[in-house]
């Protein structure tokens, strides 16, 4: 099963210690899943044009794409993650600080990026080694996807496809963020997000999800919330301000 398939983002059995030494040990599928990732080349550029409005519609669109900063450091980034499965020692490390230097953006060889990932200014983004982000993924400056304490194993986020994370968002320890969710700028995430989320503030909270708005005090990600429940606090919070304006009649909350 590829790792970009929607169930590896939730499954638990992924926070072991055993990640680690896998996602080290040389294997063959290790290896071909690194060498598809120097295909997604092309994708990056694509999700780089689409998501930048500076560059939509402008006929110096693709030299212009080359001085963006993000795109040089995915761009090293697939060439270093090949070497890291391929156990060559040192020079996969080489290639993501020469990357750094030069880009402002660190993001460790071991991480596992999906294709049409673009980060758009870039400067003090973080992408720690166990790191797995999926399709489609757009990311701003200053964010951070690490770790929390000493933890061994699997100890950086899960990023779903099609996910927006703002600027100085940090995403810390083995968390998963589902597919379809936005994080706020600032925003500090601890816990799992649930998919078609967006979550802000700090500690990250949950104030929307699929479409509907979520408030009071309730902590959809405490309570590990799901679509139907959010439906069903919506229709709650809908019949409460009902009846305080005396508008009637109320709607049946099921």
């Amino acid at each position: 099963m590829s790792i970009y398939e929607k169930k590896e983002f939730t499954d638990q059995s992924l926070i072991t210690a055993e990640y680690l030494a896998n996602n080290r040990s040389f294997s063959m599928k290790r290896v071909a899943r690194a060498l598809n990732q120097l295909g997604f080349i092309g994708p990056d550029l694509v999700s780089a044009y689409k998501n930048d409005p500076a560059l939509r519609g402008k006929i110096t669109a693709l030299p212009e794409l080359l001085l963006y900063a993000g795109v040089w450091a995915v761009f090293f980034h697939r060439f270093a993650h090949l070497l890291f499965a391929l156990n060559i020692p040192f020079i996969p490390r080489l290639i993501s600080q020469v990357s750094r230097f030069l880009t402002g953006i660190e993001i460790h060889p071991g991480a596992t990026i999906g294709y049409g990932f673009f980060i758009d200014h870039g400067q003090g983004v973080v992408i720690g080694e166990t790191a797995e982000i999926g399709n489609n993924v757009v990311m701003f400056h200053q964010v951070t996807l690490g770790g929390r304490g000493f933890a061994t194993g699997k100890r950086h986020p899960t990023v779903g496809n099609n996910v927006i994370i703002g600027a100085g968002a940090a995403v810390l320890g083995s968390v998963f963020i589902g597919d379809n969710s936005k994080i706020g700028a600032a925003t500090v995430v601890l816990n799992d997000v649930p998919a078609e989320s967006v979550v802000v503030g700090n500690p990250g909270r949950v104030v929307k999800q699929s479409g509907f708005k979520i408030q009071g005090q309730l902590d959809p990600i405490a309570l590990n919330n799901s679509v139907p429940e959010a439906k069903l606090v919506h229709c709650i919070v809908v019949n409460a301000e009902n009846h305080n304006e005396k508008q009637q009649p109320a709607l049946t909350c099921q």
